[in-house]
């Protein structure tokens, strides 16, 4: 048969790179255009050869938001040896604020699912899939070295002790497996140490089963009374050292007191001062730090006024009536967007060197999810309508609580809104969300009596409807005088429904 393959090269080249002594032990053909390769084994040979075939495309576990350094493997949305296309959804990737979905870059087939589903904590940079092109054996891809799965959580090793002299050490009191431990506090260590006493012969009374004076001093009294004995252990007779040693080891406190409770065992009822581990989230550990270092790190001020609504009730009863629904905190929204545009000095920033100006008012509205509190990003408020903002607060928080928010929805922002009223809570302070420099915290519209005068003078009652809210403002780049202005400029807007449209 005819050579179907051909090899423009040198023989001597060739037959160094396969490694074979001769032409004709490959069956190489002289034809008119070079040499070239018949059917057969040798074919085979060469289609086996890994040089032939085309490096794997690695999937990596993308940075899918500023503060994401590991992510979660929710869901593989395709199947090992399926056809991709560029663009086609891959897998489901929980990240530290949403669940994102991870797209293909080139075409191909899916060979290899390293990372399985349900798997989390992944790191940033680690294969997690393998894509071959089309055509090439996706069913015998191998992982390339150089790039692996993340290495598994190991425990360190213990060092193997190595030989010393003996010392006498003195004995401590060890616990005895079945007996129950208890957290002592140093009144009752004191008591039961100088009485010879043990506080497993009695009952721990104190919160979260730590065992107070009160328990120490009852134990005595039964000692007194001849009911209870001494339980102090015998120090066991000391070895004499083989070799002088210039450490000097102490004697510990018969009952340490530990640091944390001891952990409940599942399935058996939790015994006194013990606690049940819950696992974390992404989301929680990511708050958890930004709260930390919002505390720590950007000096609070807080700044709180009253605000009358019955202008903005009366304007939402008038849009009721025309099928119009809109919440109160719409109208906060819309004033808190429309004053930071008359005070621009508000609507900043602080990017660790000084304060920056933003060109844009961006307002987060604080959604409380099941995976904790996230705040999608009204864009450009000042410039919506009342409805518009409505329809926005509504589709964006539905996808905060179903996890399917996009990193430009909730990244960003330049002013935070808090609104617990909701929840019958009257007032309340929170926590900046840096680099923002501000958020509003919104407390229950609530029905108050106000005594004020008529046209004649006469002193009368009057029911207002009174929303309390307080700002925190980094003083770094929003002082006192000017947080206390900006309150002045919103309680006015807000009272006045007119100023909004």
């Amino acid at each position: 048969m005819a050579a179907s393959w051909r090899l423009g090269c040198d023989p001597r080249l060739l037959r160094y790179l396969v490694g074979f002594p001769g032409c004709r032990s490959i069956g190489l053909v002289k034809g008119a255009l070079g040499w070239s390769v018949s059917r057969g084994a040798n074919w085979r040979w060469f289609h086996s050869t890994q040089w032939l075939r085309g490096d794997p495309i690695k999937i990596l576990m993308p940075s899918l938001s500023p503060t994401m350094e590991e992510g979660n493997i929710v869901k593989w949305l395709k199947k090992e040896g399926e056809a991709v296309s560029a663009g086609d959804a891959l897998c489901e990737i929980e990240t530290d604020k949403a669940v994102v979905t991870l797209d293909a870059s080139d075409d191909g087939i899916l060979a290899k699912i390293v990372v399985e589903e349900g798997s989390k904590n992944i790191r940033l940079g680690s294969l997690i899939g393998l894509i071959v092109e089309e055509g090439e054996d996706w069913k015998h891809v191998e992982i390339p070295k150089d790039v692996g799965p993340p290495p598994p959580v190991s425990k360190p090793s213990e060092p193997h002790p190595s030989p010393e002299p003996q010392i006498s050490i003195p004995v401590k009191k060890e616990h005895i497996p079945g007996t129950l431990r208890f957290r002592l506090s140093p009144a009752a260590r004191n008591i039961l140490e100088k009485h010879s006493l043990d506080a497993s012969q009695g009952t721990a009374t104190g919160p979260r089963g730590i065992f107070t004076k009160e328990d120490a001093l009852r134990l005595v009294q039964l000692k007194q009374t001849g009911k209870i004995t001494e339980s102090r252990p015998t120090p066991a007779p000391a070895a004499t050292p083989t070799a002088p040693s210039p450490l000097q080891t102490t004697a510990g406190p018969s009952y340490p007191r530990p640091m944390i409770p001891p952990v409940s065992t599942p399935g058996q009822p939790s015994a006194v001062g013990t606690f049940t581990e819950i696992p974390a989230s992404n989301i929680r550990r990511v708050i958890a730090k930004r709260l930390t270092e919002s505390k720590s790190t950007v000096p609070h001020a807080y700044a709180t006024a009253d605000c009358d609504l019955g202008a903005v009730l009366k304007v939402r009863q008038d849009l009721v009536k025309d099928d119009i629904k809109v919440s109160v905190n719409d109208f906060i929204i819309k004033a808190a967007a429309v004053t930071l545009k008359q005070m621009p000095d508000v609507n900043v920033s602080w990017d660790g060197e000084g304060p920056k100006q933003l060109p844009f008012i961006d307002i987060s509205v604080a959604v409380a999810t099941d995976k904790g509190l996230l705040t999608p990003i009204i864009k450009d408020a000042a410039a919506k309508g009342i409805q518009e903002i409505a329809d926005s607060v509504k589709a964006l928080s539905k996808k905060a609580r179903d996890g399917k928010l996009l990193p430009e929805e909730y990244q960003g922002g330049s002013f935070s809104i808090s609104n617990l009223g909701m929840f019958g809570i009257d007032e309340f302070t929170a926590v900046i969300n840096p680099p923002q420099a501000c958020i509003l915290a919104v407390g229950r519209f609530r029905p108050v009596l106000k005594l004020t005068e008529d046209e004649e003078g006469n002193a009368k009652l009057l029911q207002r409807q009174l929303i309390t809210v307080t700002m925190s403002s980094d003083s770094r780049v929003v002082d006192d005088e000017l947080a206390t202005r900006f309150l002045k400029s919103f309680k006015a807007n807000l009272e006045n429904p007119i100023r909004l449209a």
